[in-house]
């Protein structure tokens, strides 16, 4: 019998492993709206079965328990969050991370606009990555002015990284930027936005 492939429940959550289950309840409510097959623009029953089987393990406390040790150990794995491929090809890479960095910092703010930020150790765990390859990128955000690092030490997204992320060349996916859809009695925006981030200007 082949055996099932490692699913990250929390990648398809978007939620940090220690997240509590007032959080998992609420982003799976926003999750579940966009991706139910009846929701003419965004609806994908593939992904809405993800969400939903992820939300029954993260809220069953003894599945979960079980699931962190599943989890824990396709971590120790060599292939983590990110294709041992995508490591031949340093600029794609940064890329990648510079994107799932923002996505998480961009959530944090949405939650708390004051003092939402993530500590390094955080962002490490969250994305499965050490110090040194978060280093260059959290080098060059702070760089570009997207992240700074608040009082408390955490580093968070700032008005230009929100800014830079409505632009044609940074943009988080849509799934990721849990929006307001309420402009004016519709969605902001109905286009697919691009998943690459600009490093030449």
């Amino acid at each position: 019998m082949e055996a099932r492939p490692f699913v990250d429940y929390y990648e398809v959550l978007q939620l940090s492993p220690r997240a509590d289950r007032d959080t998992i309840e609420r982003v799976y409510r926003l999750l579940a709206k966009r991706y139910h097959p009846d929701n003419a623009l965004t609806g994908d029953a593939q992904q809405f079965s993800l969400v939903q089987d992820a939300y029954d393990t993260m809220t069953d406390p003894e599945r979960r328990a079980a699931y962190d040790l599943e989890y824990e150990d396709a971590r120790a794995r060599p292939t983590k969050v990110f294709d041992q491929h995508a490591s031949q090809h340093g600029r794609e890479e940064d890329r990648r991370i510079l994107h799932a960095v923002l996505s998480l910092l961009y959530i944090e703010r949405r939650r708390r606009p004051d003092t939402g930020g993530l500590g390094a150790i955080m962002l490490e765990r969250a994305l499965s990555l050490n110090q040194e390859d978060l280093a260059f990128p959290i080098w060059y955000m702070k760089q570009r002015g997207w992240v700074e690092v608040l009082n408390t030490g955490q580093i968070a997204i700032t008005v230009e990284g929100i800014d830079r992320l409505s632009e044609r060349d940074l943009a988080l996916r849509q799934d990721r930027l849990l929006p307001d859809t309420t402009t004016h009695g519709r969605a902001e925006s109905s286009r697919p936005m691009k998943l690459v981030a600009n490093l030449d200007d």
